[in-house]
Parts: C-alpha cells; structure tokens; sequence
C-alpha cells in the first residue's frame, strides 16, 4: 500500500491555520489604520486640504505664461493705455483662460466679482422661486424674476468677457459685444419691478411702459452687437447708448409724480430707490467713458481698481 499521499485532514488543519494567520493580520492591519486615523482630527484634516489646495494654486500660478506690460500686448487687447502692468499675454485655448481665473492680473478683480454677484443672483432667484403662493404670488414671482435674470445674465456675460477676453480677437470681440448685451438686459430687468408696483392699478400705463424699455433695451442689444461697437474709438457712444437707456426711466418717474404727488412717490412708490439706482447706473457709465482715476494715475491702479472702472 502506498503511503505518499498526503494525509486529507493534515491538509484542512493547515488551511485553517493559514486562513486563521490571514484573518489576524488583515485585523491587525485594520486596528493600525484606525489607530493612524485617530492620530488626525477633523482640524488637522482642513490644514492638510488647505495646503494641497495652496500648492495647486502655486502649481497654477508656477506653469506657463506671464504677465506683460501694455506696450507688449497685440494691438486687438490694447483697450486702456492707463492700464499699464499685470496684464496677460494673448492665450490661446480657453483651458488656459479659465485657469487664469486662479492668476492675480488686470481681470482678476473683475472676474471675480461678477463671478460671486452672479453665483448670488441664481441662489436669490432659486429661494424667491420655491416660496409658497401664500407668501408671494406668481405674478410677483414672475416680476422679481425678470430682474434676477438680468442680473445674471449681466455678470454672466461680463465673467465670461473678462475671462476669455485674450483667447484670440474673434473670441474677445463676440463676448464683449455679449458684455455690452448683458448690461442692456440688466437695464430692463431693473425697471420692470418699479413699473409693476407704480402702476399696480393702472394697466395700460404699466404695460406701456415695460413695453417701452423692452423695445429701447432690445435696441441697445442690437446695436451692442455690431462689430463696430467694441472698438476703443466707440467707448463715448457705448457709454451715451446705456446712459440713454438709463435715462428713458424718467418718463415713468414723471408719470408717477403727477399721479401720487411727489411725498407719495417717494415714500410708497419707491422713487427714492430708482434715482438712487439710476445715479449709480449713470456714475459708473460715466467713470467708465472718461477712465478715472487710471488716467489721473496711469499705472496705479492695474490691478485693485481696474474691476470698478470696466
């Protein structure tokens, strides 16, 4: 008889030994990562992601290209003399413009901001649209809404001029044409609420007049989108065409103040707050035509003040 083989039950007793070995050290090893785990607490976990974020952003501002001055730029970027430093080169895929979102230069200030204010807009219109009926009517829903969606559609468009605006001359001309757009839409957006409530109960002046703006700013849009009127020589025309825009509001302003008297308009048609908001409007037009304070500056303000003079 041949005793060679192996001996069945030897070989199951040491499998499970083996098995058994396996199964404490995989415990082992589990008892030792949690054991590491407890060594980093929740704070110590933020600063770990708040240094690898810092050297992405370092990885980011590191790579690829650098600022310029005015004098090097081609001449289709060359918008503003008084902007004299930190500007960048002319790039050439829209990867490397909407990474240059993370770079400090001329736009950054502006991308930013209308970034954030358009961000804010959509969470503000989100909330306003999910109210119940009781609390807000459809009708006032579909009236903050037109103001919401010139807002975004505003910042929108102006964070994506200021971030593409060096891909090429094709590029940056139509989305600033779509800049000049947004504001024009914004401006419509604006009056709409002030027209609803002023003539609450007088249809055919408040359909009058939201029809007036609508077909004064679809005007501006129009002309906002001919080649021509990105141009630098056309800056003065730009400004005149939004301040005109701006300044159709007076008629309904005049119309109010015959209706409810001048006291009353203030007080319960909110007319303080349209001049206020027509005096900003008209302010920043005005600081953009004539370039202050770069131009009483030159080189000053490149880049802290540049995204309040655009």
């Amino acid at each position: 008889m041949n005793y060679c083989e192996d001996d069945p039950t030897e070989i199951i007793q040491v499998d499970a030994q083996q098995t058994l070995t396996c199964s404490l050290e995989n415990e082992s090893q589990r008892i030792s990562c949690a054991e590491y785990l407890k060594q980093y607490d929740i704070s110590q976990l933020i600063q770990m992601l708040a240094h690898s974020t810092e050297e992405f952003v370092r990885h980011v501002w590191l790579r690829g290209w650098q600022v310029v001055n005015h004098r090097s730029l081609p001449a289709w970027l060359r918008d503003n003399d008084f902007i004299l430093h930190y500007h960048r080169p002319q790039l050439n895929t829209f990867w490397a413009c909407f990474k240059s979102i993370f770079r400090v230069h001329t736009e950054t200030g502006n991308i930013w901001t209308h970034l954030l204010g358009c961000g804010s807009f959509l969470v503000i219109t989100i909330f306003t649209l999910i109210q119940s009926e009781a609390l807000l009517q459809w009708q006032e829903k579909l009236v903050f809404s037109a103001f919401f969606f010139g807002a975004i559609v505003c910042l929108g468009f102006s964070c994506l001029f200021h971030t593409l605006s060096c891909h090429s001359k094709s590029i940056g001309r139509l989305f600033n044409r779509l800049d000049y757009a947004g504001i024009a839409f914004l401006n419509i957006g604006s009056f709409i609420p002030y027209l609803y409530y002023s003539f609450y109960c007088i249809l055919w002046a408040k359909l009058f007049y939201v029809v007036l703006i609508v077909v004064l700013g679809s005007a501006s849009i129009i002309v906002s989108m001919h080649p021509s009127f990105t141009t630098p020589p056309y800056r003065p025309l730009r400004a005149g065409v939004f301040m005109g825009l701006g300044l159709s509001g007076i008629i309904p302003c005049i119309h109010t103040v015959i209706l409810d008297g001048f006291i009353n308009s203030i007080i319960q048609g909110s007319l303080g707050w349209l001049v206020l908001m027509a005096v900003l409007y008209l302010s920043g037009a005005t600081i953009y035509a004539v370039r202050i304070p770069e131009r009483l500056f030159p080189g000053r303000f490149d880049i802290w003040v540049s995204c309040v003079v655009h």
